[in-house]
């Protein structure tokens, strides 16, 4: 989690992951516009103009997003120094996708002995 969604800290944190040469794509988030882009390709797609902007497009990761929050919700609230515990559980959900293979590998675990 970070502490604020400003481009201070955005453009911190970016710098601090992506690859100087790395192709970065987002929507159009306000604390974007002051982002210093010129270490990298910089993509941005505005959903109230498009959905898609040639064969980019950000929805694989908004899809994860409304996942993880409509699974989170029914926790009514997570303490923040657990949180990227639930997270990885909604990753690990959204990877496997299929409920039957999710089925199948929690089947499987609960079988394991002790």
């Amino acid at each position: 989690m970070i502490p604020n969604a400003g481009h201070q800290t955005l453009m911190s944190i970016i710098r601090k992951k992506v690859q100087p040469s790395s192709i970065v794509y987002s929507d159009s988030w306000h604390a974007y516009d002051k982002l210093d882009v010129s270490e990298f390709h910089y993509e941005r797609i505005d959903h109230s103009r498009h959905l898609v902007l040639g064969r980019n497009y950000i929805n694989g990761i908004e899809n994860f997003w409304n996942q993880a929050k409509r699974h989170l919700r029914r926790y009514n609230g997570i303490p923040r120094k657990d949180f990227h515990i639930f997270l990885a559980e909604c990753k690990w959900r959204f990877n496997i996708r299929s409920p039957a293979k999710l089925l199948k590998i929690l089947t499987q675990w609960a079988k394991l002995p002790a």
